[in-house]
């Protein structure tokens, strides 16, 4: 009896410590996965800003006004369309080798193009190689970024409670507007504290080379993480595929698509809210750089609640109905966002640059598990993340170039309302025929046993 007793409490205790190991791990891997897309997302969201207010006259000073935007806007473009590429790239490493030493390799590339970007001298030191340099270095940092948001992604959910997806997926998510305030806030902060000049020629380096000391801080992070348990068993099981990129294409290519398709009203208004923004209401409306910088600061802060709140109530809910929730009022939002852009004061245009990241919150939270739920262990990194970055090409990288020719050719903002109308419809549809997969098991290959 006494040695039955014994053998049950060594039982008990095992499984306890294995599941205090468990929780650690998810901890720590929710931690990674949050501060990793913050470097990332805090380096690109630099360039986004920067793109705008800065480079147009740094790096094409030759240009008008307009030819500036235009030229600047096609390089932030570069970037989106390198994102496939990195998904392809890096997916195939991911669903081969595993999720942890691949999201390294795209922290290391990502900060260190955006030092470079820091260091990169004008148009007028070193003529038209500033600019070639410029677009190189976005390549980089959409290559990057291509890469990093399935591995983030799945470093939560494939090591977490399975009834906590949704909410498990946002940690990456997360890092989105923590990026965009600290990217956001340091240039707002700059520019406040200092002169004009000043903060044209050197001052809005600062925080590209801030970036070499948070991808120290994201490495260390990191290489404490441990490979997730979906994946090993995936490894364990002989199942890892020669060529999961096109294994994915092969048998997942409407998931892609789908997943691509769904991002539509969720990404390009996204960048309009925080990218173009800062063009239309400074260069039309001549409100200052400091005020459009707040306004979208506040909006970030305000993402750090309603993500993973709206991403927690897709559990319950199911995706589907919050994100398709988040998709319409995008839509009816588009119309109303920009006449107050067009004709109201600090305090509307205010109000509406922080409202509008609402719904993109009910969409971006639950995102996340969305896509990667319709993809199986063994291609989740490179099926995921080519569904997710697809709709960088048509989606979030044109956004301002396209905004900008509309507004230029039509003379009224109202042409992008309609053009973010055009999106929603898009994603409306997509999300209609996606599956939910909120309450399956994606740890089953018979999930996935349709189109496996």
């Amino acid at each position: 009896m006494v040695n039955g007793r014994n053998e049950a409490d060594r039982t008990l205790g095992a499984q306890q410590s294995q599941e205090g190991q468990q929780s650690t791990q998810v901890r720590k891997a929710a931690f990674a996965s949050a501060i990793g897309t913050t470097i990332e997302w805090y380096d690109f969201f630099l360039y986004n800003t920067a793109a705008a207010l800065i480079f147009p006259h740094l790096f094409f000073p030759e240009s008008s006004a307009y030819a500036g935007a235009i030229e600047s806007f096609a390089t932030y473009a570069v970037g989106f369309a390198a994102r496939p590429v990195g998904a392809a790239i890096f997916g195939y490493w991911g669903d081969r080798i595993g999720r942890k030493a691949t999201l390294i390799v795209t922290l290391l590339a990502m900060g260190l193009a955006s030092a470079l970007v820091g260091v990169l001298p004008g148009a007028s030191t070193i003529g038209i190689a500033a600019p070639l340099i410029l677009v190189l270095l976005r390549l980089v940092q959409g290559i990057a970024i291509g890469g990093e948001w399935s591995g983030s992604v799945l470093l939560t959910m494939e090591w977490g409670n399975q009834r906590k997806r949704g909410l498990l997926g946002s940690f990456a998510q997360i890092g989105v507007p923590v990026g965009l305030v600290l990217g956001t806030g340091g240039m707002t902060l700059l520019s406040a504290l200092l002169s004009p000049d000043a903060f044209n020629s050197w001052g809005w380096r600062v925080p590209f080379l801030a970036s070499l000391i948070l991808v120290v801080v994201g490495l260390i992070i990191r290489l404490q993480i441990l490979e997730t348990p979906m994946f090993a068993a995936v490894v364990a099981e002989n199942r890892i595929s020669r060529a999961p990129v096109m294994e994915a294409v092969r048998h997942h290519w409407r998931e892609i698509l789908l997943s691509a398709g769904l991002r539509f009203s969720e990404q390009m208004p996204f960048y309009l809210f925080t990218s173009y923004v800062l063009v239309y209401v400074v260069a039309q409306h001549h409100y200052s750089k400091t005020f459009v910088l707040n306004a979208v600061l506040i909006a970030a802060v305000l993402e750090l609640f309603t993500i993973p709140w709206f991403s927690h109530l897709s559990d319950r809910l199911g995706r589907k109905r919050v994100y398709l929730t988040g998709a319409v009022l995008t839509g009816v939002l588009a119309f109303p966002y920009f006449a107050v852009l067009k004709d109201g004061g600090y305090v509307a245009i205010f109000i509406a640059v922080v409202v509008s990241m609402i719904p993109h919150a009910m969409q971006y939270g639950p995102q996340a598990a969305l896509i990667s739920e319709n993809f199986p262990t063994h291609l989740r990194y490179g099926g995921a993340g080519l569904g997710y970055q697809l709709a960088s090409v048509f989606a979030g990288g044109p956004a301002p170039l396209l905004a900008t020719w509309l507004l230029a050719v039509t003379g009224t903002p109202f042409s992008i309302a309609g053009y973010i109308v055009l999106s929603a419809v898009v994603t409306v549809i997509c999300g209609w025929l996606i599956k939910d997969r909120s309450r399956s098991d994606i740890s089953a290959e018979a999930t996935y046993a349709r189109t496996a």
